[in-house]
């Protein structure tokens, strides 16, 4: 029979409960992992750093902003409403936005298929946005 064990700490993420730390943003215990990223690989694996660099909750942190990160005007005026959005209800947060605001979906200057901007390969010129099919490289 499997002994179940009580008050041991686990990542809030992905629920592993060796080689833990604590966010600075938010005191939430995540996998110390940030080390497993291959630099330029664009690799979603760490949790610490899938946290660090896709939440609205460490943003607000390492920019030094005050207040709760849920209710941060700056943090609003900082990104396009579809990456506000996508930073704050994406699977790296602890917690989500309760009412994220809508917006219009961004779509290809060229081809007009939707980009969506948190999880897919894009390019910008300017004000156009151009998808993974569409750039020239």
């Amino acid at each position: 029979m499997k002994k179940e064990i009580k008050n041991v700490p686990r990542c809030g993420l992905c629920g592993k409960t060796t080689k833990l730390t604590k966010t600075e943003c938010c005191n939430q215990w995540i996998c110390d992992d940030e080390g497993k990223y291959v630099l330029f690989s664009y690799a979603k694996n760490s949790c610490f750093r899938n946290h660090n660099r896709y939440t609205l909750c460490a943003c607000h942190f390492n920019e030094g902003h005050s207040g709760n990160w849920k209710t941060c005007s700056k943090c609003k005026e900082d990104f396009e409403t579809e990456m506000y959005v996508y930073y704050g209800t994406n699977e790296y947060n602890f917690e989500k936005l309760k009412n994220p605001p809508k917006y219009k979906p961004t779509r290809c200057s060229k081809c007009n298929s939707i980009i969506n901007l948190g999880e897919d390969g894009y390019s910008m010129q300017g004000e156009n946005y151009y998808c993974y099919n569409c750039i020239d490289f």
